[in-house]
């Protein structure tokens, strides 16, 4: 899923990126280099329902007792902490750097949002290379599965993990931006990745 950034930006920003100054030159075509990038996600990993790392099991038998009572105790609260790693994969097909100043993100999973927060270190991909940018989501489940019956958020938790039968749909919305001539520049919109996760792998 290529993104194309510089098409999109307003005329007055064009304008901006053309300053001539030698780092602001550099900065630009460091962007024009990241309108080029593939976004996707790679895997999902760490994931921890409860206090319990649900991803160490490849079936709902493979729990003991002492964690399903733990699991059982934990829906009776008033929250329901589920904290996992998405892994982001940005690769730059150009013979040259690409590059952003920070990442505003939005995590949706089965179409529910879970989680919006911002990745704030610069990132640079090196030419005809990937990087990875880690997001880490730490979320109640309960809160956003508010209404669902508590068999639902355990299905979901267990699906999550590939524990289930169900693959898990993931869609972040990524908002880049990039620094010139000192100012942060965003992206004027949200750029979409979508995939489908089994047991943290993707499924393309």
């Amino acid at each position: 899923m290529k993104i194309k950034i510089i098409q999109k930006l307003k005329f007055p920003l064009l304008l901006l990126l053309l300053i001539t100054s030698c780092d602001v030159t550099k900065q630009t075509r460091t962007a024009i280099n990241l309108a080029n990038c593939e976004f996707r996600l790679l895997s999902a990993e760490n994931i921890v329902l409860a206090g319990i790392p649900i991803d160490n099991y490849t079936s709902l038998k493979d729990l003991g007792v002492a964690d399903f009572a733990m699991f059982m105790g934990a829906l009776a609260q008033p929250e329901l902490p589920l904290s996992l790693r998405l892994n982001l994969e940005v690769k730059n097909p150009n013979p040259a750097p690409a590059g952003i100043n920070s990442l505003d993100y939005i995590i949706f999973i089965d179409d529910i949002q879970m989680l919006q927060g911002s990745y704030m270190n610069p990132i640079t991909v090196p030419a005809s290379s990937s990087s990875i940018i880690p997001v880490q989501l730490d979320t109640d489940i309960k809160k956003a599965l508010q209404g669902k019956s508590l068999d639902a958020i355990l299905n979901f938790g267990f699906n999550l993990a590939g524990v289930g039968h169900v693959p898990t749909r993931f869609k972040v919305k990524l908002k880049p931006s990039i620094l010139v001539g000192g100012s942060s520049l965003a992206y004027p919109g949200y750029i979409t990745v979508k995939t489908e996760f089994t047991g943290g792998t993707a499924v393309y």
